[in-house]
């Protein structure tokens, strides 16, 4: 039994609330059970200095965590002047996973900037990150195609994350953190709403696992990414 009471295969309880930002170009308050992440994308009018006349654009990605996520405080890192090794990778793999979907010559020379600000924490922090730019970066893009600025909304599938890993011994989807502290292994998955992989992060945290369990974790969570693009549309109006 896991201490949630889920089945090895069910979500946590999910919600995707676009327009959540009064302000941005694009925003999602996005809820996997107890963690809850505000994602924001803005709009800049020109493009880091390697990609100055390529006629391409970026998306890039900032993720961090609100000093009371947590059960205790952790100060921010503003204030400790260096953000941590943690930090700048799981915003290099936010930012990774959506311009995996997006047709970058189709921003011009743009850069949009997706904001990811952990206001509860429950594991799963960077996976629900991803899955909620996803919705923020295609308002943006929507809003930019409305306005004229490009044609069409350039994005070439859905994207979307979710954990899975092994808890006692059986293959679970979507850790919480009561989870992911004692799992013998886990991973994250970022999957295309066709099954494609973008990228795919496993650690044996006990001893190593076999091959065979990996593949079980894989077809957990293709089922996993297949329901959260459908509340991705959902949430977006498309479905």
């Amino acid at each position: 039994m896991r201490p949630s009471g889920r089945s090895a295969d069910e979500l946590r309880p999910i919600s995707l609330e676009p327009g959540f930002s009064a302000y941005a170009e694009g925003s999602c308050l996005a809820r996997f059970g107890g963690t809850h992440v505000l994602c924001t994308a803005t709009l800049d009018e020109g493009v880091p200095g390697f990609l100055r006349g390529q006629g391409r654009g970026w998306v890039t990605a900032e993720y961090g965590m609100l000093p009371r996520s947590t059960h205790s405080r952790s100060s921010r890192e503003a204030a400790r002047g260096k953000q941590s090794g943690r930090t700048q990778e799981i915003q290099r793999l936010i930012g990774r996973s959506l311009r995996a979907v997006t047709n970058l010559r189709g921003l011009g020379e743009r850069q949009i900037i997706l904001d990811c600000d952990v206001l509860q924490a429950d594991g799963g922090t960077r996976t629900a990150s991803v899955t909620g730019a996803y919705v923020a970066l295609y308002q943006c893009l929507q809003k930019m195609a409305t306005d004229g600025m490009i044609d069409g909304v350039p994005l070439r599938a859905e994207v979307a994350a979710v954990s899975c890993g092994i808890f006692n011994g059986v293959p679970v989807l979507d850790l919480d953190y009561a989870e992911d502290s004692k799992a013998q292994a886990d991973a994250n998955f970022v999957l295309t709403g066709s099954g494609g992989i973008v990228e795919i992060q496993g650690t044996a945290e006990d001893e190593p696992f076999a091959e065979s369990a990996f593949l079980e974790l894989l077809a957990l969570a293709k089922r996993g990414i297949a329901e959260l693009v459908g509340k991705q549309r959902q949430a977006l109006g498309l479905d």
